[in-house]
């Protein structure tokens, strides 16, 4: 390569992103980006410009007293994509398609109707604390496999439709963002990918980071109204009113979730983007550990912090007491909202077996079908788990060799 260090380079169109003493570059086009101290960047930008390598190295070495290995920033550049053969023509962006339904979306107007739908359902709940939510509005039915079934065939468009707020709003952006489909064992997934966010400025990234409470609070807000709208002609709720109950009461987990910190929650993205922080979440986990080996006297396990981020390290300070926070919001959403609701669900489901009376044979069908649906992947996760378990201790298992 160091032949043809005196020739300029050629490259694809590249971006720049300037922040505090660090500069972004990445190509739009594939999504591949990366984090240059300033030196750097300005090295990359003067290649890019069309200086030969063996120019920009003189120029470092005056500017900086140090020589710098081209040989190497160019073999970065290469595994980057930044670079082209002299023969490759250079990238042209595509268009990035639903960007005028993004910019629809999250314009002053729509902000203006979203406003007006969310003060209408507050005063709505306020007006009638029925609406309000409850885990009593989860038993629109007696059905207990009708139940699970609303509240997971709710919850799929829902993710959608969250993800979907977050992908449209990079796209009003012009970012390249996707959703895609997916599985963690048994359960569906839907995640976003909006890489190109990096080299968004920041005050430009909290609204697409936002974006999928937003569709959350939107949906909630909407339940809440059409089960007002659709009461009966007495002025009680409507059957699809106390479904709709049911499903706005899953919605407010969802949106509780937000405050698990801990699970690096779309809240999470947004502080450390605000703070400018690189990777607070494990900086945090690991400046919650030392705290506590100091707690116990025990030096020897602290975890060295000279190489964390300054940023990360001062933000931790504080922010480590958020994920114990994140813990006790979970153990109180738990206590407060979802335990008294799977209580009382396992415990009717249960309860059918061993009643007095006669059981209608629907029932104890409902039953069957609501225990097995429900614990059945369950008992197959721990299964699971044990089994892996298992191979990575059989893995491990000493070799004993006889001579």
């Amino acid at each position: 390569m160091t032949d043809t260090l005196d020739q300029p380079l050629a490259f694809h169109p590249l971006v720049y992103l300037e922040d505090g003493d660090e500069v972004t570059i990445g190509r739009p086009d594939t999504d591949s980006y990366a984090v240059f101290p300033a030196d750097g960047a300005e090295v990359v930008r003067r290649l890019a410009a069309g200086e030969p390598p063996t120019s920009v190295g003189r120029w470092y070495e005056a500017e900086y007293g140090e020589v710098t290995d081209m040989d190497h920033i160019i073999g970065a550049l290469e595994e980057l994509g930044f670079t082209r053969a002299a023969e490759e023509p250079a990238a042209v962006a595509e268009p990035v398609r639903w960007q005028r339904l993004g910019a629809a979306l999250f314009s002053p107007v729509a902000f203006a109707v979203y406003a007006g739908l969310l003060g209408w359902a507050v005063v709505a709940a306020a007006r009638d604390p029925a609406l309000l939510p409850d885990y009593r509005n989860l038993f629109f039915t007696d059905y207990f496999t009708v139940i699970e079934a609303v509240l997971i065939l709710a919850a799929i468009p829902q993710l959608v439709l969250h993800e979907g707020f977050h992908a449209l709003a990079g796209r009003r952006l012009g970012l390249r963002s996707r959703l895609r489909f997916g599985r963690r064992l048994y359960f569906l997934v839907v995640e976003t990918s909006l890489d190109g966010l990096v080299a968004v400025p920041r005050r430009k990234r909290y609204l697409p980071i936002l974006a999928g409470v937003l569709a959350d609070v939107l949906v909630l807000a909407v339940l809440v109204l059409v089960a007002d709208l659709t009461r009966d002609p007495g002025g009680g709720l409507s059957m699809s009113g106390r479904v709709c109950l049911a499903v706005a009461y899953a919605t407010t987990l969802r949106l509780a979730w937000q405050l698990f910190l801990y699970l690096r929650t779309d809240l999470y993205v947004l502080i450390s983007t605000v703070l400018g922080c690189v990777d607070l979440h494990q900086t945090a986990k690991r400046t919650l550990r030392n705290r506590f080996n100091r707690l116990l006297g025990r030096e020897h396990r602290l975890i060295d912090d000279s190489e964390w981020h300054p940023v990360d390290r001062r933000v931790a300070r504080w922010y480590s007491w958020l994920i114990v926070g994140g813990y006790t919001a979970s153990i109180t959403t738990f206590v407060v909202a979802v335990g008294p609701a799977a209580y009382q669900l396992f415990s009717g489901a249960i309860g059918r077996f061993f009643a007095t009376g006669s059981v209608p044979a629907r029932d104890l069908l409902d039953s069957v079908v609501f225990l097995v649906v429900t614990l059945g992947p369950l008992a197959v996760a721990g299964w699971l788990a044990v089994r892996d378990r298992r191979r990575r201790r059989d893995q491990v298992r000493p070799v004993h060799v006889i001579s």
